[in-house]
């Protein structure tokens, strides 16, 4: 039987025991439905082998050595992965398009006696939904933007929110980078495919009756590009705009961005990326400072002289009569459950005066 996708929605509502990807792992590794494994019935070689034989020699050959392969691998995946599975397991199959590697693999397992469902069209039915949700459906709730110069806690705030009635996406999280050159995190970045995926989930859930509020962002986190319409919406979206003294954003970026400072080699490689744009001298104490371990002087200094100054010209193309200042003296972590009910306080009577 082959499940027709029609909605993001249906994808996050999944009942099945396993959603199980038998594409390449490359393949699976640039982007998959949410939540499945990978159980490939042909690995990237043995793929890249079967399409040149049907390219170069024959597609009767081409298909009897990847039939030959599938069943070799199904057999690897039943004694290993699928070997504790009950009579009852119930799980959903796909490849690329919902052919012949998915349809193989389907039919091993239904005649173990599981009761097995393909995805008709495969994982580029998976994709046409994303990029449907992102290019063309509006952002279901109205958009609130937490602002705030570089230290501002603003992502820890951000997710603190929802206890406060809001919704949230965390843009930051789904791309697994802060945002910042300093802002690389441990695993790397997922692929443009599967941020977008990340992210074409997080807005199909959204509740239309409640504001959804996202952290100030350019249109690129790292190497990931926001799509157009919801940057669209984030440009035009009202502000709440943090503002803290510049010794309380530096001890917290200082605490919250240890794993970086714990390695000091990085730290300097990323400080040395600055030097085509401030004089030698700077970068030179910056480097002396983040040696001697002052990160609290180092994260002020670089604030002062290279964040800030951005983020202010930034900010200047956006700000409006909407948006509004929350002053906060203390970035501890005692004193941020306060600050998003603070926040949550101004965006329901932000959006009350809309």
């Amino acid at each position: 039987m082959a499940l027709v996708l029609t909605s993001l929605s249906q994808v996050a509502a999944f009942d099945f025991d396993a959603v199980i990807d038998v594409r390449s792992p490359s393949e699976y590794a640039e982007d998959h439905l949410p939540g499945a494994i990978n159980l490939p019935v042909l690995d990237d070689a043995e793929r890249a082998r079967v399409g040149t034989i049907y390219k170069q020699q024959s597609p009767f050959l081409a298909r009897k050595i990847g039939a030959a392969l599938v069943a070799r691998n199904a057999a690897r995946h039943l004694e290993g992965p699928l070997a504790d599975k009950p009579g009852g397991w119930r799980p959903l199959v796909y490849c690329w398009r919902g052919g012949q590697r998915s349809g193989s693999f389907a039919t091993i397992l239904s005649q173990v006696g599981w009761r097995v469902e393909l995805i008709d069209g495969g994982y580029k039915s998976w994709r046409r939904l994303v990029v449907d949700e992102l290019q063309n459906a509006p952002v279901r709730a109205p958009v609130m933007v937490l602002d705030g110069n570089t230290g501002t806690a603003k992502t820890e705030i951000l997710n603190l929110l929802p206890e406060h009635g809001l919704q949230v996406i965390d843009l930051e999280g789904l791309a697994n980078h802060r945002g910042s050159l300093f802002g690389a995190r441990m695993g790397g970045q997922p692929s443009q495919k599967a941020f977008e995926g990340r992210l074409a989930m997080a807005l199909a859930t959204l509740d239309p009756a409640r504001p959804v509020v996202v952290e100030a962002e350019s249109s690129r986190i790292g190497a990931v590009q926001l799509p157009k319409r919801l940057w669209q919406a984030m440009c035009n979206a009202p502000r709440l705009r943090l503002a803290a003294p510049l010794q309380a954003r530096a001890r917290y970026l200082a605490r919250g961005y240890a794993d970086l400072t714990e390695d000091a080699a990085r730290l300097a490689e990323v400080i040395a990326l600055l030097r085509p744009l401030h004089p030698a001298e700077r970068i030179a104490r910056w480097l002396a400072l983040a040696e001697a371990r002052d990160h609290v002087t180092l994260a002020a200094e670089l604030m002062q002289f290279h964040y800030d100054p951005r983020y202010e010209k930034h900010r200047a193309r956006f700000e409006s009569t909407r948006d509004r200042v929350i002053e906060v003296a203390d970035l501890g972590a005692d004193a941020l459950p306060e600050i998003a009910a603070r926040v949550a306080r101004a965006a329901f009577d932000m959006l009350a005066r809309v």
